[in-house]
């Protein structure tokens, strides 16, 4: 059995996380695979099945719905993932900054009580935003900078949505995503060893939410994913 005390233990799991990352992003609806998302005109409701009809044996449909920034009401739409997409075929790796411990840090997390939402603005709505749920503020100090973090309720799981001054130089340029881990009562980790590239890092048809001002930290975060590089050495 394998000692958690080790120094090696961290680095060895950041490892296959980063092995999974791959195996994610490459599956037959990894973030690569997607190559359309149809919003369908109000009040018409998806049907996947007829909309696999006559498409390629690789290609999977799935419904989806969002919120119409205007009026409130349900959006509904399709998307398409083909297994033989050729962002698949080309993508070669995710590059990381190496493991470094110093950026697993430990921050204190405060429940709001009832149900408080934060405009985020999404990249592909021209300015508009759209309302997350965001449980708790997140207390944390980086380099002598008090910050308060949001991050949204995304299935159960805290996201937080960051930005820093290596993006659109060594990162990606809106931004990257962190799971945060609570750690028992009023504290989480952030382990930014494991900030990844959104999933509109890898295909054009995702709407992914941007870093608010909280979240934007005024040093480099030299940690996690950089950015996908395609077979031949190019980017994504």
């Amino acid at each position: 059995m394998p000692d958690s005390s080790s120094p090696r233990a961290p680095v060895s799991a950041w490892h296959e996380w980063r092995a999974e990352r791959h195996r994610s992003v490459t599956a037959p609806t990894g973030n690569l695979a997607l190559v359309e998302t149809r919003w369908l005109p109000p009040g018409e409701l998806p049907a996947p099945a007829a909309a696999r009809a006559g498409q390629p044996a690789t290609v999977t449909v799935t419904a989806l719905e969002r919120t119409d920034m205007v009026t409130g009401e349900p959006e509904h739409g399709l998307r398409f993932w083909d297994a033989d997409a050729p962002a698949i075929r080309d993508f070669d790796r995710i590059d990381a900054f190496p493991y470094d411990p110093a950026w697993v840090l430990d921050a204190t997390y405060t429940p709001v009580e009832g149900a408080r939402t934060v405009a985020f603005e999404h990249l592909r709505d021209n300015g508009g935003t759209r309302e997350k749920a965001v449980p708790g503020d997140i207390a944390l100090t980086v380099d002598g900078t008090d910050y308060t973090l949001l991050a949204f309720d995304d299935d159960g799981t805290l996201l937080l949505v960051f930005g820093d001054p290596t993006n659109g130089s060594t990162t990606y340029g809106a931004g990257r995503f962190l799971f945060v881990e609570h750690t028992g009562e009023g504290r989480v980790r952030l382990d930014f060893n494991r900030a990844f590239v959104p999933p509109c890092g890898f295909s054009d048809q995702y709407n992914c939410p941007m870093p608010p001002r909280q979240n934007r930290f005024h040093l480099p975060v030299e940690a996690g994913e950089k950015l996908p590089v395609l077979r031949g050495g190019g980017a994504h």
